[in-house]
């Protein structure tokens, strides 16, 4: 699916239950794919970084849309060094307020593109990974996710264990062999989770990488080998299940 092709962006105003969510919006020039990427932030918004792993996606050949799920506070992105106001949006952001945005992403997806469920792709990104697979247990139907370290999934006020049942497509967990807010008996709980669903949840642990591996915009926790893998593994996943 990878392809160098030039991608056209844009920000569209979308209104949910809870108000007006932007959504940025990035598809590859002269075409118009019937498969679809939804990336899901990390803790600090829709900011650079996001924006541009969102237009990767649309130059592998997908709509790729990327929703400001900060919408609620009025608050656009945070720095990266603001880690204090980061956990305050996130921790505000539980199942029902996720799911309810998700779901209105996958809608004008399928009003404005015509694609439906079972050809969108969910991607988050730290916050954004357990924002993933959250949003996984609420829509059935929905094609893959793929959560790149994506801590709160298996224990804390937000975890969603107890919701995998609700899962259908396959879920791919990323994350680092050195991240402190992923510890192994997490992974193991999600592992153990879907296996008790009797669902494709799958586990990859990129040994010489922590927290936010994937991220070049964090030059200290970049590992790019880790970051490319993870990337095909993801693209892969989308490619074969969308």
């Amino acid at each position: 699916m990878e392809s160098n092709r030039p991608v056209a962006t844009s920000w569209h105003e979308l209104a949910t239950p809870q108000g007006v969510m932007w959504l940025y919006r990035a598809v590859p020039q002269g075409a118009q794919p019937q498969r679809a990427i939804v990336v899901l932030q990390e803790a600090f918004g829709v900011n650079a970084h996001i924006q541009d792993v969102t237009n990767r996606a649309a130059a592998a050949g997908y709509v790729a849309v990327a929703p400001q799920l900060f919408h609620r506070t009025g608050t656009d992105t945070v720095e990266y060094s603001d880690h204090p106001a980061a956990m305050e949006l996130i921790g505000a952001l539980g199942r029902e307020e996720i799911a309810s945005d998700i779901t209105a992403v996958c809608d004008h997806l399928a009003s404005a593109d015509g694609i439906a469920l079972p050809q969108i792709g969910l991607m988050g990104f730290c916050f954004g990974g357990r924002a993933a697979i959250t949003a996984a247990t609420a829509l059935p139907g929905l094609g893959a996710t793929a959560a790149f370290y994506g801590p709160g999934v298996a224990a804390g006020q937000h975890a969603v264990l107890d919701r995998f049942g609700e899962v259908t497509g396959p879920v791919l967990h990323l994350s680092g062999d050195e991240d402190p807010t992923i510890p192994a008996e997490h992974l193991d709980a999600i592992r153990a989770a879907g296996q008790a669903a009797g669902k494709d949840v799958r586990i990859e642990v990129f040994p010489g990488a922590g927290h936010a591996f994937h991220c070049d915009a964090r030059p200290a926790m970049y590992r790019a080998e880790q970051a490319q893998k993870a990337w095909g593994l993801a693209m892969d996943l989308f490619a074969s299940s969308l």
